[in-house]
């Protein structure tokens, strides 16, 4: 008995030894088999999928679209109070459209938002009434809608709140957090001013034209073209008021359009140099006796109202910026914080909701967004497939608003005269030009076809009645102006990807297979 206790006790002890030698091996291997790769993010407990910041027109659709697809969204917004702000305040045809797609229409519904069925168009005393067409191809009513962007803004942050998996909350974001080029989330301060932090496999930056991200993200800079001076006349109400009311003044443009059923918007650009001083009284004085002469006599009582009963005046720089694809994962830009045009067509938030639409398609197929590889091969097909789209407003937008600027050069008149003749003559030419403004069929052949049209149109003035020297000197002179016009911009956002037949299919799908969330 004395000598087998040994064996058995040295036999239990080797027994045990290899029982947890066993256990810790495939254990370890378990563990070793749930560590993720370095693209890959970690969980943590109450986490969200995404980070929006910026609760704007993009942010809280995102957020909204996203949440309906299941994701868990934290959105944070430097100013939860209703924004005030003479931008954003209509939406195209063609907007409305997406804005349906998203199941967010019900937002441009009550805010005392007025319709729009096209334009009154104004030069020299000649006047253009002209509508966006009937368009069989246009699966939605054809018509736009004008409102206070404050209003419409509170609607989709409310829509999108009522989710139960969307937090939106209000801070200020001071950095991205980042680890070896990846983006883990983000470094706030929250309303009781407090510095937190937030982490989630992607961050959306969606802060608007004066994001103070983009840099950290983006290499791109905007360029300050002009300034939008505007202000509000109260309890008027204009003739025709479902028209928008373009004035081709000088030096450029002036609009005035209905944006409740008591105020009416009055704003027009001018350029950098000599720009009055509002503080002082300067800039009434320029409007009211540089501007307001200009303005047809039916508008001109409504224009000068808000003048005469102290409007607070604004000014805002006009903005464009080319969209840069950003090298760092795990971070997409949208919106102005990634790419802007001249607001004369009023189509960035048109713009943003295509960009969410093809966003959200391109990661439903994604059960979840840890693998940063992924996600950065779904934002390079985002980038292109919004190319046919993107592109061809913003040419549009940059190009249009050329042409809107008053000259003493014969040629760049006669472009700007050739403008409101295609648009007042009727036909397809009219009904083409609105289908593009409109946001109705934003395609880059349509686009070249129609500035090709207004130059041919606008040299057959010049040529008129017949050839002369000075005259065919001076069509040279403004197809030179008209190619230099189109071909900067086309090359700017990539002729190749813009005219590509499969980014267009790409597009078309993201644009017609959407349905209501």
């Amino acid at each position: 008995m004395d000598l087998a206790f040994p064996h058995v006790c040295l036999w239990t002890l080797l027994a045990f030894v290899l029982t947890w030698t066993v256990f810790y091996v495939n254990n370890r291997r378990k563990k070793v088999a749930k560590l993720p790769d370095a693209a890959t993010e970690v969980r943590r407990d109450g986490d969200a999928d995404v980070i929006i910041v910026g609760a704007g027109v993009g942010g809280s659709a995102l957020a909204y679209a996203l949440a309906k697809d299941g994701r868990r969204v934290h959105v944070i917004e430097r100013d939860m109070r209703e924004p005030v702000r003479m931008m954003g305040e209509f939406m195209q045809p063609g907007g409305r459209l997406l804005l349906s797609k998203l199941g967010l229409e019900d937002c441009l519904e009550g805010i005392d938002e007025q319709i729009a069925t096209g334009l009154a168009v104004y030069k020299d005393g000649q006047k253009a009434l002209v509508s966006f067409p009937e368009d069989n191809d246009f699966p939605y009513e054809p018509t736009g809608r004008a409102f206070y962007n404050g209003r419409f803004v509170q609607r989709l942050r409310q829509k999108a709140s009522s989710l139960p998996t969307v937090q939106l909350e209000e801070g200020t974001v001071k950095s991205l957090i980042e680890e070896k080029g990846v983006i883990k989330g983000v470094t706030y301060k929250n309303s009781a001013g407090e510095e937190t932090t937030a982490f989630a496999p992607l961050t959306v930056v969606c802060d608007g034209c004066y994001s103070n991200l983009r840099r950290s993200v983006n290499d791109n800079n905007a360029e300050v073209i002009s300034y939008q001076v505007g202000y509000v006349s109260k309890n008027c109400q204009l003739e025709d008021p479902e028209k928008l009311k373009l004035i081709m003044s000088k030096p450029s443009f002036t609009m005035l359009y209905q944006i409740s059923s008591t105020d009416v918007r009055c704003v027009m650009e001018i350029f950098p140099g000599n720009i009055p001083s509002i503080s002082n009284g300067e800039m009434a004085v320029y409007l009211k006796n540089t501007m307001a002469p200009q303005v047809p006599p039916e508008l001109r009582k409504i224009f000068l109202k808000g003048i005469d009963e102290g409007a607070q005046i604004k000014a805002m720089p006009t903005k464009r910026m080319e969209a840069t694809l950003s090298e760092k994962q795990g971070v997409i830009v949208l919106g102005d914080a990634f790419n802007m045009r001249h607001p004369a067509i009023a189509s960035g938030m048109m713009v943003v909701l295509s960009d969410i639409l093809i966003l959200r398609r391109l990661l439903q197929p994604l059960r979840n967004l840890s693998d940063a590889n992924k996600i950065s091969e779904v934002i390079k097909s985002f980038y292109v497939i919004r190319k046919p789209m993107s592109a061809t407003v913003n040419t549009l937008g940059n190009a249009f608003s050329q042409v809107l600027i008053a000259s003493t050069d014969e040629a760049k008149e006669a472009m700007r005269q050739g403008c409101f003749d295609y648009l007042s003559s009727g036909g397809f030419r009219t009904s083409g030009m609105m289908a593009l403004l409109g946001g109705m069929n934003p395609r880059p052949l349509s686009l070249i076809f129609h500035l090709c049209g207004i130059t041919l149109s606008s040299i057959g003035q010049l040529l008129s009645p017949f050839p002369s020297p000075l005259g065919i000197w001076h069509s040279l002179r403004l197809f030179g102006l008209s190619m230099k016009m189109l071909v900067p911009h086309l090359k700017a956002e990539g002729v190749s990807q813009m005219l590509s037949p499969a980014y267009a299919a790409a597009y078309r799908k993201s644009y017609m297979t959407a349905t209501a969330l």
